[in-house]
């Protein structure tokens, strides 16, 4: 089992500053999701020999790891120019990872294009079905060279994906029929993947290897007036990523279920709320995951 630090939080520090902010924190490992001087969101990595062999340094300095990085790019987009340029970056943080001694990777199914061109089309390309069918083609692309280099990449159904639930996502992952695909759990997103968590979390069985741990009020619940947004009849969605105890996710149903299934993967702390308490959040996430852990694997 690795507790890791998605440092979302930290993203002022240097990769560097990272390292031993980490290890202070009580962290060994780092999952790291996109950041400006790394993996940018939906562009090409900012990683240059200089600055990889500085990560590396700082990291072996300061006693961490890597344990997973978090590519995002329009892989599941219908149009074509930019499936094209998610398959060249995709490529690249692929040989990112190689150099980096094969973290796990993780990414979403993805929302399809980009939202501007999607919003404003009126020929219809941007629906669940083509954006599903971009993905199959990337799957086609990636898999094999998953493979080759020894790569186990996660995906997750996220809120407003083209799949959100996880019984239609576990399908699609054992379609692919390839153990380079595997699953990842994000648990404040445990709402949108269906009604029960104990049978959502049971439904990955033997093929999760990455868990995101953060808190969540249930959208649905109080009738689905637990948030108010304005204006009345807004089609706007609230899902956020607190500290444990903070939601309504059930800590004992969640991690015991974990422990049902065999999970022994990368459970990282993923919470994103508290900019103005960032290292107080951290250490108590430290913490609390840890109590689970040895409440339920010990």
């Amino acid at each position: 089992m690795k507790i890791a630090l998605d440092p979302y939080m930290h993203r002022h520090l240097s990769l560097e500053e990272l390292c031993r902010a980490t290890k202070e924190m009580g962290y060994d490992h780092i999952e790291l999701s996109p950041r400006a001087d790394f993996l940018q969101w939906w562009t090409r990595p900012r990683v240059y020999p200089e600055r990889l062999q500085s990560f590396k340094k700082a990291m072996k300095d300061h006693d961490v790891s890597l344990s997973t990085i978090q590519p995002m790019y329009r892989w599941s987009s219908p149009y074509e120019d930019e499936w094209k340029m998610a398959m060249d970056n995709w490529k690249r943080t692929i040989e990112i990872a190689v150099e980096l001694d094969n973290p796990l990777l993780i990414s979403e199914f993805g929302r399809g294009g980009s939202p501007e061109r999607s919003n404003a089309d009126r020929q219809g390309i941007h629906t669940p079905e083509a954006c599903e069918n971009a993905f199959w083609r990337s799957m086609d692309v990636l898999v094999p060279l998953l493979e080759k280099e020894g790569l186990t990449l996660c995906v997750e159904p996220h809120p407003e994906d083209w799949v959100e639930e996880m019984a239609p996502a576990v399908e699609i992952i054992k379609t692919i029929n390839s153990p380079a695909v595997q699953c990842s759990y994000i648990a404040p997103h445990s709402f949108y993947y269906g009604e029960d968590l104990a049978e959502t979390i049971h439904a990955t069985k033997g093929i999760l290897q990455h868990a995101r741990v953060a808190d969540t009020y249930n959208h649905k619940g109080s009738s689905q007036l637990r948030y108010i947004v304005n204006p009345p009849g807004s089609n706007a969605r609230v899902h956020q990523h607190l500290d444990m105890g903070e939601g309504e996710i059930n800590w004992d149903i969640f991690f015991k279920n974990l422990h049902e299934i065999g999970f022994d993967g990368v459970l990282s702390s993923c919470v994103f709320a508290w900019d103005e308490r960032a290292e107080q959040s951290s250490r108590f996430m430290r913490d609390e995951i840890q109590r689970y852990v040895d409440k339920y694997w010990k």
